[in-house]
């Protein structure tokens, strides 16, 4: 087996959406191809990773740094030692070659979005879905039947009023969900009390609602705010501030009752573990977000896996930002709490394929080898551009 070729393309990811901190007008994606000389049907086998919403492609760190490294590798610093697949964890001890500790962010993305598609490709090679590649090697063979999801939308539209939220929520009920989360902090305190309540005529209770600030409250305002909603009991009260100001979040976990979710805009290991010594989240209350494929990818995600269970954190605590159908095999192969979607907001990045079916929140596996996005055709109509 040898990697013939890594191909990249960014793409607009647009919309006129927005949270408290950025809209999504000019957004966009990187979608990769590592390409392989092992043919599959006439074709050669193709592993395909993109990276998750929220932070722009990162075309120019790839195509510059990371995917020549890879390329002008021996075929032995990148395949198990049988050389009959890739091995993404010598892959990314190549990618991170003269890489200095910290400055994450931009490189983190870059190499989460080829560490998608080398664990695509592995599966692939193995002729399974990649949950069943990973409960295989990670988690004593064993994985869930099903994941829990959430549908993340409640964004701030131009001209959307309360009606509008209602009928989106409304819709994600219909599609099988049965919570949903909404942005808060792009309007007044009583503006989003007005939305909040609205959502919640909807989807019936405060645990079936999370509500995320996109961390733009300065402490004091993030304290008035979680103090307000404790009578709502919802779900959880996402990045209320600066995900990297760890004494503030440790004011609010200790100043606060309702759950806290935050870790999507922390990006490495090292960083996690700042988050749960200092952050003052409370582990059998909380949940964290990392999202892989922003913070370096599974390698390293797998790392902050065995640093949260080395700090008393259960698995059953993480569900990964992101969205997008990678999450389900990583939480259903390594046993996390779920994941989040995005129906109908990042299409056609953030949903599943046609044969998983949504029932009571509950989502079932898909069955294509590898992460399956071969079998939803907006994705694929990407793809082939690359292959």
């Amino acid at each position: 087996m040898k990697i013939v070729d890594i191909r990249e393309i960014t793409i607009p990811l647009g919309s006129n959406i927005r949270n408290a901190v950025i809209d999504f007008t000019t957004m966009t994606i990187s979608v990769v191809a590592i390409i392989t000389d092992v043919q599959l049907k006439g074709k050669p086998l193709i592993g395909y990773g993109f990276n998750s919403n929220g932070r722009y492609g990162q075309g120019g760190i790839l195509r510059e740094r990371i995917i020549p490294r890879l390329l002008n590798a021996q075929s032995d610093q990148l395949l198990n030692d049988s050389w009959t697949n890739v091995d993404p964890f010598k892959c990314w001890k190549i990618m991170m070659t003269n890489e200095k500790p910290g400055g994450h962010g931009d490189r983190s993305v870059a190499v989460g979005t080829i560490d998608m598609a080398l664990w695509d490709l592995a599966a692939k090679v193995e002729d399974r879905p990649l949950y069943s590649l990973l409960a295989d090697r990670f988690n004593n063979n064993k994985f869930d039947d099903s994941v829990y999801v959430y549908a993340a939308g409640g964004y701030y539209y131009p001209g959307k009023d309360l009606d509008g939220l209602q009928d989106e929520f409304s819709k994600y009920l219909d599609m099988g969900f049965d919570t949903c989360k909404m942005k808060i902090g792009g309007a007044s305190m009583a503006e989003d009390f007005n939305r909040i309540e609205a959502a919640l005529k909807i989807v019936g209770s405060g645990s079936n609602l999370a509500v995320d600030a996109n961390g733009v409250f300065n402490r004091s305002q993030a304290m008035e705010f979680g103090r307000a909603i404790e009578g709502y009991a919802l779900k959880w009260y996402e990045e209320p501030v600066d995900p990297l100001d760890y004494h503030a979040t440790a004011a609010l976990a200790a100043g606060t009752v309702t759950p806290l979710a935050t870790g999507e805009n922390i990006f490495s290991t090292i960083d996690s573990q700042n988050l749960v010594r200092y952050g003052g989240l409370i582990d059998e209350r909380d949940y964290l977000q990392f999202d892989p494929v922003l913070s370096y990818g599974l390698v390293e995600y797998l790392a902050t896996l065995k640093m949260l269970k080395n700090n008393g954190w259960s698995h059953r605590r993480c569900i990964p930002h992101g969205g997008h159908l990678f999450g389900v095999h990583l939480a259903a192969g390594l046993g996390l709490y779920g994941m989040e979607a995005y129906p109908n907001v990042f299409v056609p990045f953030g949903y599943f394929t046609d044969d998983m079916i949504l029932e009571d929140g509950q989502v079932n596996l898909p069955q294509a080898p590898g992460i399956g996005f071969e079998t939803v055709p907006d994705i694929y109509q990407i793809l082939t551009k690359l292959s």
